[in-house]
């Protein structure tokens, strides 16, 4: 089974050794994206709301690469720096998710200096 590496110059590069996202088998997996504006390369700034638009431009611009879009979206996993932000983070997110709605992991994590960052699986068959 052939592994395709996405990299587009629309989202944050990658800054290690990984890919912005691989797809397999129908199925594209992201890396997960942060508030990362891709222009400046600096953290956007302001409340939980306004870092998760920067994450879901950044995954959009992935998706986009790969030839899928947020329909095609299965599965989330969500690592928030505080689960007190849970409820204005889950309003920004359910605008990018009115149906279908993916399955989802949602945790809390230590985050450095961020507030979320989030990954996909799309399912995109040929």
């Amino acid at each position: 089974m052939p592994i395709k590496t996405i990299q587009t110059e629309k989202a944050p590069a990658a800054i290690g050794p990984y890919s912005q996202a691989t797809v397999a088998n129908g199925f594209l997996f992201t890396a997960g994206q942060i508030a990362l504006d891709p222009a400046s390369t600096q953290v956007v700034e302001g409340d939980v709301v306004a870092q998760t638009e920067q994450v879901f431009r950044n995954l959009g611009a992935v998706l986009a690469s790969a030839g899928a879009s947020w329909p095609d979206v299965v599965k989330t996993t969500v690592h928030l720096a505080d689960l007190a932000d849970f409820a204005e983070f889950d309003a920004a997110y359910g605008e990018f998710f009115p149906y279908p709605k993916p399955a989802r992991t949602t945790v809390g994590s230590q985050l450095a200096g961020i507030k979320v960052e989030i990954d996909v699986v799309a399912y995109k068959p040929k």
